[in-house]
């Protein structure tokens, strides 16, 4: 591809860079980060998610830096992560161990540590209410942290995994744990065939969108049969990493909310049919990325002719920066080739008309 400069360029982009702040000028209110964090959680923690940052305060800070654009704040927090320095690979979290806020299963109505709705809109009637925009947010605060006070606590019980049960018995295949180093595909290019472990980082970054849409098109029928949400769970997972010098032991660093879902499929093994297991986990709240890349996971497993079956498609397409980088490049001057086609396609005319 060829590119040529702007004509008076400079200029051009310094006034177009202060005509942003006046689009954000437009009311005497502002909107606090902490505010951001807080009332917008869902939209934080998907930029978290997308951008591979845990980092609350500067997701919401890139969020009001760019007008709530998610592909813009994803690109600004994924830059910053970039600067940081690598000290420690965390040790691996076990999310069986999560503090739970949160745990469905669509496989079974009793599980053992039974179902915990939590916070979700699935119940909602999903009609706006007008009178949130009345709503007093300090007494809004006041009373929820009444209703919090006015609690009894409850020891805190690890939930066991709805897979581990049927594993029990030997109804389900699932990937085994094996002592090989995890991908780390922010330091790595992507080869194919690439190993699991690749596969879910680079799903777990992907623009929820696209994750959605490969697996709304599995289960619309390009791909293998509806698959069955056997647990989804919400919660906090503690973080250790090696102490130095000796990495015998490790240290506790805090806990970041994540959601994880397993979903279940039937699946021929051996001549058995056993069920097998798909797996998703992301950043935060965001549930629909991670079932939908549970589906796709097994999607990737079952291998085929469809997209979301194929690897290469699925890993090299879904990043938001380089999706959105590589649309948005098409604003760029491109004078040079479009007057080569612009050529091509007159002289085809006064061919035609000789």
């Amino acid at each position: 591809m060829a590119y040529v400069a702007v004509s008076g360029g400079k200029e051009a982009i310094e006034e177009s860079i202060k005509l942003l702040d006046y689009y954000r000028s437009g009311t005497d209110k502002d909107l606090a980060i902490e505010a951001i964090e807080n009332k917008l959680s869902l939209l934080v923690d998907r930029v978290m998610g997308e951008a591979g940052l845990y980092a609350r305060t500067y997701a919401a800070l890139a969020l009001r830096q760019c007008e709530g654009s998610i592909e813009e704040a994803v690109f600004l927090l994924r830059a910053y992560r970039s600067t940081l320095t690598r000290n420690y690979y965390s040790d691996t979290v076990d999310a069986g161990e999560m503090r739970v806020v949160r745990r469905i299963s669509a496989a079974f109505k009793d599980i053992i540590g039974g179902q915990i709705l939590g916070a979700t809109y699935d119940y909602t009637h999903r009609l706006i209410d007008f009178e949130t925009g009345k709503e007093d947010p300090t007494a809004l605060r006041q009373a929820m942290h009444k209703a919090l006070a006015e609690q009894t606590p409850e020891e805190i019980v690890p939930c066991p995994r709805v897979s581990e049960e049927l594993a029990k018995e030997g109804l389900i295949d699932r990937h085994s744990p094996n002592d090989q180093s995890p991908y780390d595909v922010t330091a790595n290019i992507l080869e194919f065939p690439t190993t699991r472990s690749a596969r879910l980082q680079t799903m777990a970054r992907a623009d929820t969108g696209f994750v959605s849409g490969l697996a709304y098109s599995a289960l619309r029928g390009f791909g293998q049969e509806h698959p069955t949400v056997g647990e989804l769970r919400c919660g906090y997972v503690e973080l250790y990493v090696p102490f130095l010098p000796d990495e015998k032991e490790s240290l506790y660093i805090g806990e970041i909310l994540i959601t994880e879902v397993e979903c279940f499929n039937a699946v021929d093994s051996k001549d058995q049919l056993k069920l097998a297991v798909g797996y998703g986990a992301v950043l935060g709240r965001n549930e629909t990325k991670a079932i939908a890349m549970a589906v796709v996971d097994r999607e990737l497993d079952n291998g085929g002719p469809y997209p979301a079956q194929n690897e290469e498609f699925v890993l090299m397409h879904g990043d938001s920066l380089e999706m959105n980088g590589f649309i948005s490049h098409l604003k760029l001057p491109h004078y040079v080739t479009f007057q080569s086609k612009l050529d091509a396609v007159r002289k085809t005319r006064r061919a035609d008309n000789e």
